[in-house]
């Protein structure tokens, strides 16, 4: 016999009791049923949870005693509080996901209980509908979100009590959440996987390079995930490691160089690592690598902001800077060296007239010299890794249409490989 789709609300209810109780009331009302799980350690919870905060301690390996010095020092610190009961909120929270036991997940928070929710909520699988009703919703999310699919809902008034404005936005996230909850088995079924599953690293200027790569590959019965290279990236390496990824066309890579310099597009990691780690098969190519970004430009910080950067207003929130000759080196030697070390099939394709559409005719970058960036790739990949160059911008067809041949090569050689261990 099925059951009612079941919304786990989790957070402090010694603290925020009261929304909680009325975010409880209206997922009932909603038409499903709610599991409460309390993680507060300040005091007696406001109402009886269906999950103690108790247990979310135990799951940490800790005791709410532990917290009994109070949350403004030692043991019982507010930020080890946090750290530890978040621990313990995603361990419990695996659990229940994995058991089928919950449809969804809601949380409410200012910015303690957002960093409880968060450093739980999102280590949850993406597709499991997770949310969090925060004050910090307004500001930068990234440090909550990560690479997760987790919702961010602004919470408008501070948590701390009822008011017209502030039943409208929880019961708009009750809403919110039951809809998800009943959804959850649809959801799931998206995620059935029938075709290898290819990434591929995208700009706003190499575009049409990867939507004719793209196509070719959807009608070679792959299917293929985009992902935007403005920091995106990372959440492109968290999927690889965990296993989500079949192979690779890295074909964008300014992350690298906004890493380096601060820019706004850094993904916060140090990009192409996990296909080292992974082995799985790839083709990479410098597209963009020449390029950080910072904001409007009023925003590029002095430092930056000279002629060897020639830069560009690509659009009234986002300018593009380009690398310094040794920067180019850099990058080239970064990227060889990544490649050199990554365990699957690999190769590398690279565009003479241009690394994205930036270098066309017509264009502020068109005749800019990358020969560093290419000279210590060259220099720098072991001998024998395959290098397909062409007098081609990297949108051009023809290049895209080599691109796509040589990852299906790379592709062959990954089935090759597991043949021949199972011969073995």
């Amino acid at each position: 016999m099925s059951r009612n789709p079941v919304v786990c609300l989790a957070g402090t209810l010694d603290t925020k009791g009261t929304e909680y109780a009325y975010v409880k009331d209206a997922l009932i009302a909603a038409g499903v049923d709610v599991l409460m799980v309390d993680c507060g350690v300040l005091g007696e919870p406001y109402f009886t949870p269906d999950i103690p905060s108790s247990e979310v301690a135990a799951r940490a390996g800790i005791s709410l005693s532990d917290f009994s010095a109070g949350v403004e020092g030692g043991a019982g610190g507010r930020n080890t509080a946090i750290l530890k009961m978040s621990d313990g909120l995603r361990l419990l929270l695996a659990e229940l996901c994995e058991a089928g036991k919950v449809d969804a997940i809601l949380g409410l928070g200012g910015t303690g209980g957002t960093d409880l929710l968060s450093g739980a909520l999102k280590n949850l699988p993406i597709g499991v509908p997770k949310m969090i009703v925060s004050t910090m919703a307004s500001n930068n999310t990234r440090p909550y979100v990560g690479h997760s699919d987790m919702i961010m809902m602004n919470a408008v008034t501070d948590i701390a009590g009822l008011n017209r404005i502030s039943k409208q936005v929880l019961s708009n996230a009750a809403h919110a959440a039951a809809g998800m909850a009943r959804s959850y088995e649809q959801t799931k079924s998206q995620a059935e996987a029938s075709k290898p599953l290819i990434a591929i690293s995208m700009f706003g200027v190499t575009t049409p390079g990867v939507m004719r790569i793209r196509e070719q590959l959807e009608s070679n019965g792959f299917e293929v995930v985009t992902f935007h290279a403005v920091g995106e990236g990372a959440g492109m390496e968290a999927l690889i490691d965990a296993g989500a990824i079949d192979g690779l066309i890295d074909y964008t890579l300014p992350e690298i160089i906004n890493h380096w310099n601060k820019g706004i597009f850094d993904p916060g990691v140090e990009r192409m690592e996990a296909a080292i780690r992974t082995g799985i098969p790839q083709v990479v190519v410098p597209g963009a690598a020449e390029c950080f970004n910072f904001g409007a430009r009023d925003t590029v910080p002095a430092e930056f902001d000279t002629d060897e950067r020639n830069i560009i207003i690509h659009n009234p929130n986002i300018t593009s800077l380009l690398a310094t000759p040794d920067e180019l080196r850099r990058l080239g030697e970064y990227i060889a060296d990544h490649v050199n070390r990554a365990t699957g099939p690999k190769a590398v394709a690279l565009p003479l007239d241009g690394l994205d559409n930036y270098f066309k005719e017509g264009s502020q970058w068109h005749g800019v010299d990358v020969t560093p960036l290419l000279d210590a790739i060259r220099s720098t990949l072991d001998a024998g890794i395959e290098v397909v160059e062409m007098d081609n911008n990297i949108n051009d067809r023809e290049f895209a249409d080599a691109v796509f041949e040589l990852f299906q090569q790379q592709w062959a050689k990954k089935d090759e490989l597991a043949e021949a261990g199972s011969a073995s």
